[in-house]
C-alpha cells in the first residue's frame, strides 16, 4: 500500500512538469483531427443509420411516439446525435489510451527513470513488436466486451461498473508491458506480475474510472451536441491527461517494484547456503556481528588457545 499510495502522488506531480504537458499535445492534436475528419465525412450518415434503426425497431418507434405524445416534441432529432456521441465514445477513449502509449509513455518513462532511477540497469526484457502484438490483442479483446456488454449499459447501476472495468483491464495489459520492457528481463516481469497483480489491476480499473469521467461533458444532452466541435477536443485532452497519469502511475510503481525485487534478489545471492535449517541461518546473521579479529603482524608465530606461553 506505501508503494502504491507514493507512486500515486508522485505519479500526480508529474503531470505538472511542462514536458509532460507538452507531449499531451501531440495525442490532442492527432485525435482531435481524427475525430474531427471522420465527423465530417460520416457524420450525418451515422445520424441517418440511428434514426432508420428507430424506425425499424417497432417497440422504440413506439415508445418514441409515446414520449413525443407527451410532450417530448423533436425526441427522435436529439436523440440519434447523443446515440452516435454515446457509441464513439468507447472507440476515442481506446485510440486515446493506444496514442498514449504509443507517443508519450515511452518519453515519460524515461523522464522517470533518469529522474527517480538513475542506476537501473535495463535488461530489455521486451521489444517493440511485443508491445504492438499485446495491445492490438487486448485492444481487439476490450472492443469485443465493449460491443457484447452493449445492452447492460441500459441499467443504471451497470454502466458505472462494467465500461470502466473493460477499459482498466485493458489499461493495465498495455501500461505494464510498456512500462518494464526496457529495464525487466521477461523472467522479472513476469516474477512482478505474477506478484503484484492484483494491485496493477486495481490501479489499471481506477485509471478506467478516471477515463470514463471526461463522459459527462456528454451528460447535458442537446447543449453538449451543439457544442461537439469546441466539447470534442477538451474531452480528448481530458482522456489524453488521464491517461498520461495512468502511464507515469504503472511507471513508478513498476520501476520501483523492480528495484525491490532485485535488491531482494541481491540479499538472497550474498547469503551461504543454510545446511541445518533456520538455526543455521540465524547462526549465520549473529557470526556477521561479531567483531573480527585484529589481523596479526607478518613474521609473528600462529596464536592458538594450546600454545604454551
Amino acid at each position: 500500500m506505501k508503494l502504491l499510495l507514493d507512486s500515486f502522488w508522485r505519479a500526480a506531480a508529474y503531470c505538472l512538469h511542462p514536458s509532460v504537458i507538452v507531449l499531451s499535445l501531440l495525442p490532442l492534436v492527432l485525435m482531435a483531427g481524427l475525430a474531427l475528419g471522420l465527423g465530417y465525412f460520416f457524420w450525418e450518415p451515422a445520424i441517418d443509420a440511428v434514426r432508420a434503426s428507430f424506425d425499424s425497431w417497432e417497440i422504440l418507434r413506439t415508445m418514441i411516439g409515446w414520449l413525443e405524445g407527451v410532450g417530448m416534441s423533436n425526441l427522435k432529432t436529439v436523440l440519434a446525435p447523443m446515440v452516435v456521441v454515446f457509441l464513439s465514445t468507447p472507440l476515442i477513449v481506446v485510440l486515446s489510451l493506444l496514442f498514449v502509449a504509443a507517443f508519450m509513455t515511452p518519453a515519460m518513462l524515461t523522464l522517470v527513470a533518469n529522474r527517480r532511477f538513475p542506476l537501473l540497469e535495463r535488461k530489455h526484457g521486451g521489444s517493440f513488436l511485443g508491445s504492438s502484438f499485446g495491445a492490438l490483442w487486448a485492444t481487439m479483446v476490450a472492443l469485443l466486451a465493449l460491443l457484447v456488454s452493449i445492452p447492460l449499459w441500459f441499467v443504471p447501476p451497470l454502466v458505472l461498473i462494467v465500461p470502466p472495468l473493460i477499459w482498466g483491464w485493458l489499461t493495465y495489459r498495455v501500461m505494464t508491458y510498456d512500462v518494464l520492457a526496457e529495464h525487466a528481463s521477461a523472467d522479472e516481469r513476469r516474477a512482478l506480475v505474477k506478484r503484484h497483480r492484483s494491485t496493477l489491476l486495481g490501479m489499471g480499473v481506477l485509471s478506467g474510472y478516471l477515463g470514463a469521467a471526461p463522459s459527462l461533458v456528454w451528460a447535458s444532452g442537446a447543449v453538449a451536441i451543439v457544442f461537439a466541435p469546441v466539447l470534442v477536443p477538451v474531452a480528448i485532452w481530458i482522456y489524453t491527461l488521464v491517461f498520461a497519469f495512468s502511464a507515469l502511475w504503472f511507471a513508478h510503481f513498476a520501476l520501483a517494484a523492480l528495484q525491490a525485487l532485485r535488491r531482494e534478489s541481491e540479499a538472497i545471492e550474498v547469503l551461504p547456503p543454510a545446511r541445518g535449517g533456520p538455526r543455521d541461518v540465524e547462526l549465520i546473521e549473529d557470526a556477521r556481528l561479531l567483531p573480527k579479529p585484529p589481523a596479526e603482524p607478518p613474521g609473528a608465530p600462529p596464536t592458538s588457545p594450546w600454545a604454551r606461553p
